[in-house]
């Protein structure tokens, strides 16, 4: 009997054989939103990043079943969903931290995280600093993330370079077009801070960047860095923000130049029946994945 029927599986790129034993990076969807203060809906975005993953031509299969363009289909694997406890967002973030090392660095493979809030970031930064003592941040954002406290919490999405820098942990902070009067008077106190702070529009030298980094770099990509006409589903949008083949050629270019041993892509929030922001993040992830493989 003639089939009539195929089935895709829910993965990153419906990839039919993933083998975690093979993969190089593997992709954890972290849907978690609790501390969304201007709109909520980033519970969301793993899915629809991954659901629009699997339309994007270069994650097609070959007729072989094993080649995709610029990967093996054996180089990434997606994990179930990482469910994180509603008990506080201070527990969240450790079950965060718990679930990157135990499912992914302890297995050394790079972790990358799909999101959710970015509050979720500190977690995935603290798991990789127990292997990589030297690890530094890059942060493309339209908000610095530097606020100590918000909506009384210190776990906030608002706060977590605050408490990545308190780990020690330097950062580079670029697309930033938004600060209040508490991260200006922080940043008046820390201006070695302020100069790793580039505001958009337009891209700073990646060599500039990646002389200010570490060797092992981990690379966060709030999803509003880019502008709002690009991409309008996002948690907090901002107008005056990054463009499509800037922010690839950037991340190509400083993925050569540095050693990311770990990303997140968060803060989708998607728009019902508006799924072009949804393929464009989709689209964002697999460069990603092309530029820590090529890098490797």
């Amino acid at each position: 009997m003639k089939k009539l029927y195929e089935q895709w599986p829910f993965n990153f790129g419906a990839i039919h054989k993933q083998n975690f034993k093979k993969a190089k990076v593997v992709i954890a969807p972290v849907p978690y939103d609790a501390t969304s203060s201007f709109k909520s809906g980033m519970r969301e975005g793993p899915y629809a990043i991954i659901g629009n993953s699997r339309y994007v031509d270069e994650l097609l299969e070959d007729a072989s079943g094993e080649k995709l363009t610029g990967l093996k289909t054996t180089d990434i694997f997606t994990l179930d969903e990482v469910v994180l406890s509603r008990n506080s967002t201070k527990e969240a973030i450790d079950g965060a931290e718990q679930a990157i090392f135990e499912e992914i660095v302890k297995h050394k493979k790079a972790p990358l995280m799909l999101g959710g809030e970015h509050s979720i970031t500190l977690g995935a930064v603290k798991a990789l600093r127990k292997k990589y003592k030297d690890l530094s941040v890059l942060q493309l954002d339209a908000h610095t993330d530097l606020m100590d406290e918000y909506e009384s919490s210190r776990y906030s999405h608002a706060c977590v370079m605050r408490r990545i820098l308190e780990q020690k942990i330097p950062a580079v902070q670029i697309g930033i077009r938004n600060m209040n009067t508490e991260i200006k008077e922080y940043l008046k106190e820390n201006p070695k801070q302020e100069k790793n702070i580039y505001f958009a529009p337009g891209l700073p030298d990646a060599d500039e960047v990646a002389r200010k980094l570490t060797k092992n770099v981990y690379l966060t990509f709030d999803l509003d860095a880019l502008d709002p006409s690009i991409m309008p589903s996002v948690g907090t949008p901002e107008p005056g923000g990054l463009f499509w083949q800037e922010t690839v050629d950037f991340i190509g270019k400083i993925l050569k130049k540095v050693n990311v041993v770990g990303a997140d892509v968060v803060e989708l929030c998607p728009i019902p029946g508006f799924h072009t922001p949804d393929f464009l993040a989709a689209k964002l992830v697999y460069q990603i994945i092309l530029g820590i493989l090529n890098r490797k």
